[in-house]
């Protein structure tokens, strides 16, 4: 058994089942992962979570912020945008079943044998792993419940930009989601940004990677993300960033995550 991680497909079908015989992938035998934001964007959405679902126990997929707009639109609480993929999924037979297996996905995956934590944006800095999993549980258990749609009506919005225990219970909501599905640079006081997107070097001196905070916890654990295409694939020290922009013709990056080949990395250029 083998488990490799995989960064953002977003759509692009093509590249994931080249990437899936590159490595010789077999879904009762090994396992992977998928760091979110499995549609939109490419051409292929609905072939691509219907691949995606049907490796049953073999695939760990999160849910990053494209995910998120998908159940949004389906739930009425977005329109669709210039650039969106998504409409075959909404207009597909199995349309129901999709969404509810989508809906059905974890904001954040840990393993304790690989001491590996996977999301989508990155890990907050102040938090712990513990907090991670209990805040992700949060908004596992709103999209799973009776308060999905309501949740996803008020999931949008940039404030509160800083982490507060005395948030009400949809700024709490909306904020832990943009952390861990939105997130990329942060201010020294730990505000979050979102007008930035560049690559690191870019941004305004107030601003650092999240993962360059002196605050950043999760020690002893590695941090597997996706979502910063510009910042392209990174193995350093215990983060691992998987997003190499598959979708914007650069690449697909798999790396494998355990075994005597861990860290070996494979790369599918995209057209």
């Amino acid at each position: 058994m083998a488990t490799y991680a995989v960064g953002d497909v977003q759509g692009c079908l093509a590249p994931l089942e080249t990437m899936l015989a590159r490595i010789d992938f077999s879904p009762p035998r090994d396992r992977l992962w998928l760091c979110g934001d499995l549609v939109n964007r490419g051409k292929h959405s609905l072939e691509t979570l219907r691949m995606i679902k049907g490796l049953g126990d073999g695939a760990v997929a999160i849910l990053g912020n494209h995910d998120l707009n998908l159940l949004a639109m389906a739930a009425g609480a977005r329109r669709e945008k210039p650039g969106d993929t998504l409409r075959p999924i909404l207009r597909a037979p199995d349309r129901d079943e999709l969404l509810d297996w989508l809906r059905r996905r974890p904001l954040a995956h840990f393993d304790r044998a690989l001491k590996i934590i996977m999301v989508h944006a990155g890990v907050y800095p102040g938090w712990r792993r513990k907090d991670v999993a209990r805040h992700a549980g949060e908004i596992e258990n709103l999209l799973r419940g009776e308060n999905c749609r309501r949740f996803l009506k008020r999931m949008y919005g940039r404030h509160p930009a800083r982490w507060s225990a005395s948030m009400c219970k949809w700024e709490r909501a909306r904020f832990i989601t943009n952390a861990l599905t939105r997130m990329r640079f942060c201010t020294r006081r730990a505000g979050l940004d979102f007008a930035h997107k560049c690559a690191p070097g870019g941004q305004p001196r107030r601003l650092i990677p999240w993962f360059e905070h002196p605050e950043l916890k999760c020690k002893g654990w590695r941090i597997l993300f996706g979502h910063w295409s510009s910042l392209g694939f990174m193995l350093r020290g215990n983060l691992i960033g998987l997003d190499s922009g598959c979708v914007w013709g650069h690449a697909l990056t798999a790396v494998r995550l355990d075994g005597e080949e861990a860290g070996r990395v494979w790369r599918v250029e995209c057209k």
